[in-house]
């Protein structure tokens, strides 16, 4: 498919947009974030995945969507990330008939300037502790230093992360850990390098990470 994103008008959201070239499905990784997503008809919630899950091509021919990270969704949408993890949610479900179709038709009329501006507009977090858990998560700390850090117990985190993210800490630095690996070797780095310097143990450890979120070995996920 052809694929392009960039900053949306609000810190951490990315707008991004993708069509299909061919029949072939597509792999969409776990990545942390809840996306709200247009595809020409419908807005629909894509909640958090826990593991990587393939998308299969035909109706909608495309997305414009929404990405929200660091647990900048949940605010701007008015829902808990737990109640979408790994589901795709029509917005109506969510803010009822009335409120959807009117921005539904605004989105159908302006498309992604349209869902800009909807952000602009959106609720945006009054505690910062969604930035602070995620940003801590994506230097590979372990869930008791993550817990320390904000002030939280290990049992209080688990369960603040999961309204915030759809998962625990835990498996949030194991996603976002994925991310940054993918991200070095796509550069060009040698997957010994990349291992260690996305903070798994070894090589093995390595493997059965990616085999674990993805169902795949490294070099079959890049390929």
């Amino acid at each position: 498919m052809t694929y392009s994103e960039r900053p949306a008008a609000r810190p951490g959201v990315v707008l991004w947009q993708s069509r299909p070239v061919d029949a072939q499905s597509s792999l969409i990784l776990p990545d942390g974030c809840l996306d709200l997503l247009w595809d020409g008809a419908t807005l629909q919630v894509a909640g958090p995945d826990t593991v990587a899950r393939l998308h299969a091509p035909g109706r909608p021919a495309g997305f414009t969507a929404l990405r929200f990270a660091a647990a900048t969704g949940p605010c701007a949408l008015g829902v808990s990330a737990a109640d979408v993890v790994d589901q795709l949610v029509p917005l109506r479900d969510i803010w009822g008939d009335v409120r959807t179709a009117r921005l539904e038709e605004q989105v159908a009329a302006g498309g992604a300037p349209a869902l800009e501006q909807w952000l602009r507009s959106a609720p945006e977090p009054s505690d910062p502790l969604g930035a602070r858990v995620f940003g801590l998560a994506r230097t590979g700390l372990p869930v008791g230093e993550i817990a320390d850090h904000v002030g939280f117990s290990a049992r209080q985190l688990q369960r603040r992360s999961q309204e915030l993210f759809g998962y625990g800490a835990g498996h949030l630095v194991r996603v976002l850990r994925l991310q940054k690996a993918l991200a070095s070797a796509r550069s060009g780095q040698p997957l010994s390098m990349v291992a260690a310097d996305a903070g798994y143990y070894d090589q093995p450890h390595f493997s059965r990470e990616i085999r674990a979120l993805t169902g795949r070995t490294p070099t079959d996920l890049l390929r």
